[in-house]
């Protein structure tokens, strides 16, 4: 089984790609480059936890990057401001299927815990989903953080995942908890998220 893992370089997606390679899966990393609304650190940071990964399993955990900002700059210009972190998670999902697609991937995996961050509320994850049309793994979704950090620790992820990072410059102050389904289908069809995503997964590149 050959899945593709998003990767953000904060404590869960490394411990949801280690999960997944424990169970026997080919895991490959992608990290979507939030830049220019992030510095380096978070794409320095998350090549070092791929580099843990690997020691720790002696597996290969591919990294591929992908110029997500471009697509967070765009859908910005078009959409409410509460509404762009569910923008964002469809678009990193929409760009992960058609990178699994490239790869021949047959999964997406996700680092989600249930209600842990504004973003993964029951209601914005079924909005971010919708359309997606791809199998999405979501191996932490009924850890509580606690588990996470304890498995984070063993791995040697932990400290790695809580180096000095950007927060997304592109968050607005307030953010939707509860997204109204009918306006994200009516968002994504404006920004032509699509495309943008599609774009986004043919210019991911092998670091």
């Amino acid at each position: 089984m050959k899945v593709v893992c998003l990767m953000s370089g904060g404590i869960d997606s490394p411990v949801a790609a280690y999960v997944m390679n424990r169970i026997g899966a080919e895991v490959i990393i992608l990290h979507m480059d939030n830049r220019p609304y992030a510095d380096e650190r978070p794409v320095e940071n998350v090549k070092k936890i791929v580099e843990q990964l690997r020691k720790v399993t002696g597996k290969e955990f591919p990294l591929y990057m992908a110029p997500h900002g471009i697509t967070q700059g765009k859908m910005a210009k078009q959409i409410d401001s509460m509404y762009q972190c569910v923008m964002c998670k469809h678009a990193m999902q929409l760009t992960a299927r058609e990178f699994c697609k490239k790869v021949g991937a047959t999964a997406i995996v996700m680092g989600d815990s249930l209600g842990q961050v504004a973003s993964q509320t029951l209601m914005n994850i079924k909005s971010e989903s919708r359309n997606v049309n791809f199998t999405i793994l979501r191996p932490l979704i009924g850890y509580d953080k606690e588990e996470i950090i304890k498995i984070a620790e063993e791995i040697g992820t932990f400290d790695i995942s809580n180096l000095p990072s950007t927060d997304c410059t592109i968050l607005p102050k307030r953010v939707v908890t509860e997204a109204d389904l009918k306006k994200c289908l009516e968002f994504y069809e404006k920004t032509d998220i699509e495309t943008l995503a599609k774009e986004c997964a043919d210019n991911a590149q092998l670091v």
